[in-house]
């Protein structure tokens, strides 16, 4: 193994993307198909913002600008700390089990088309956000989509 090897680093984002009607837009990761979630991402290095990460994270996995015109990123000012799953593990330094994720919420007009990474994701949908949370693998998501109304306005 390379010294030279690029771990994530354990601070990452949650952005819950939804719809004024609180639909929720759900892509379904392509390395564990069923697997559905917001879109998610790590810090590219320790000093970018979350709010940076958010922003480059919503690009690059749904093509969305989320500094566009009636789009509306709004940082919900929650952390969770999770376990990082097993499978996963081996992407960040040795030791590293747990990872800190900040919650954004972005508004869009409406449930707009998205252009997905294949190498990340497979399929996309858009779900009224209880239906939303209950299709999500994670926990913490899942918790997040239904926090969605008090976060909305």
């Amino acid at each position: 193994m390379s010294s030279n090897r690029r771990f994530k680093i354990p601070l990452s984002v949650l952005v819950v993307i939804h719809t004024p009607a609180l639909e929720v837009l759900l892509i379904e990761r392509a390395d564990a198909p069923g697997f559905w979630q917001s879109v998610t991402g790590s810090k590219d290095h320790v000093n970018e913002s979350f709010e940076a990460t958010a922003v480059r994270e919503v690009f690059e996995e749904t093509g969305l600008d989320a500094g566009a015109p009636h789009h509306v990123l709004r940082d919900w000012a929650l952390e969770n700390v999770y376990e990082i799953y097993p499978q996963w593990r081996h992407r960040y330094a040795p030791g590293v089990v747990h990872n800190t994720e900040h919650l954004f919420g972005l508004r869009v007009p409406s449930a707009l088309p998205v252009r997905l990474n294949p190498r990340e994701h497979r399929a996309q949908v858009w779900l009224p956000w209880r239906v939303a949370a209950d299709r999500c693998f994670s926990p913490s998501n899942a918790e997040a989509i239904l926090n969605l109304p008090f976060f909305q306005h």
